[in-house]
Formats: structure tokens, sequence, C-alpha cells
């Protein structure tokens, strides 16, 4: 039986960024990171070549296309040298994504969470900032049947919704048998993950959803 850990979170720096500035910011990364990404492939650039072209190193591109790194407004104007496109492109259509954001199949960004290792792929399908809630869409795919999992605890209220394969999930001391079509609706403040991959690949679509702002998931140590 997992012993359920209650978590508390540390208290904010005075001049830290507020969650709507924090949104703010990850949304813009989130635009970026897409149409980087569009104008690279419209060339039929790898990342290394643009990389070479733009004069930026591989792994700062890499991150510029995952949105794991803010790029400078140097960098933004060498890539559009590089691209042949104006400057402004990279930001076309920020307003309007506030309100929706379309992440075409296989194009979702690839993160990185804590626990994260080979055979795990946590694939980010976008997110829509709101007033009161905070939507996470993960698309997972699990594929070493050997491997131990981490339980994770994060705040709201987390979906799953089995695609295929079969998983064995933990939820507490309760363990499911998810099979293709199942869904499991649970709290997320309590331990939870895969604890024995059935028959694999494993993939499941995960939506968390936040009462304000959102956290990601703490693997359970």
């Amino acid at each position: 039986m997992v012993a359920r850990r209650s978590r508390v979170d540390p208290e904010p720096l005075e001049d830290s960024p507020g969650p709507d500035l924090q949104l703010a910011e990850a949304n813009v990364g989130w635009v970026i990171a897409r149409r980087v990404r569009e104008c690279r492939t419209e060339l039929g650039l790898t990342v290394e070549q643009l990389a070479e072209r733009s004069g930026i190193s591989k792994g700062m591109l890499s991150k510029i296309e995952n949105a794991q790194a803010s790029p400078s407004l140097g960098t933004l104007v060498k890539l559009a040298s590089a691209t042949s496109v104006p400057l402004t492109s990279f930001f076309r259509g920020l307003e309007e994504e506030h309100g929706a954001v379309l992440v075409r199949a296989g194009e979702g960004i690839d993160i990185v969470r804590k626990g994260t290792r080979a055979g795990h792929h946590y694939q980010s399908l976008g997110g829509v900032r709101g007033a009161q809630r905070i939507m996470e869409p993960l698309l997972v795919t699990l594929t070493d049947d050997h491997e131990v999992f981490p339980l994770f605890q994060h705040s709201g209220v987390e979906l799953l919704y089995a695609l295929e394969g079969v998983v064995e999930y933990g939820f507490g001391a309760d363990r499911y048998e998810l099979h293709p079509g199942d869904a499991l609706q649970f709290d997320g403040d309590v331990p939870h993950g895969p604890t024995r991959l059935v028959r694999t690949p494993v993939r499941f679509l995960s939506v968390i959803a936040h009462a304000s702002t959102g956290t990601s998931g703490h693997p359970v140590h």
C-alpha cells in the first residue's frame, strides 16, 4: 500500500512572476517553438542544417523548437535571416492562440517530466489559458515492460483514456487494468501511476485539470 503524502508548496519569492505572467510567457514560448519548426520544415531543413545556417547551436535550436528555452531577440533575428521570413512571423497568431490551440497529428511537443527515462514518451498536446482553469493534455507512450515506474502527485483532477495496449494503473492502494477505450478519473493529490505494463506498447491520453495554476506532476520519493 502506498501511503498518501501531503505536498507543501514553497512560499513564492516576492519578485517571482505571478501565474498570469508565467502563463503568458509559456504561451509565447509555445508559439515561437511551433513557428520556428514550421519555417524549418517548410524549407526542408534538418535541425542541424538550420543551426549551421543561422549560427545557433544545434542544442539551443532543439530547445527552442521544444519550448524548453526562450530565444533572445538576437537569436530570433538570426533565425529570421536564415529562413528568409519576417521577424514578426514567429509571433503570428499569438493572440488567436489564447483561445484555441491546434496541434496536428504527430506535431505535439516532446517534454521531459520528473521520472522520465528510456521507454517513457510524454508529448504535450498544447494548452489553453483560462480564467479559472488550466488543462494539461499529454499523450503518453510506454514501451519498456520491465521498467519500474515512479508514482506521481499533483494538484487538480486527472482523466486517463486508454488508446493502445494494456496497463495496470495504480491509484493509492487500488489497481485498475486499463484496456483501449477505458477511462479513469481521479484526484491527482493521491499517489498514482503505471504499476505494470501488461501488453506493450501502452499509449493513453492524460488530461490534468487544475483548479487555478498548473503544476507538473512530481514523483513520490
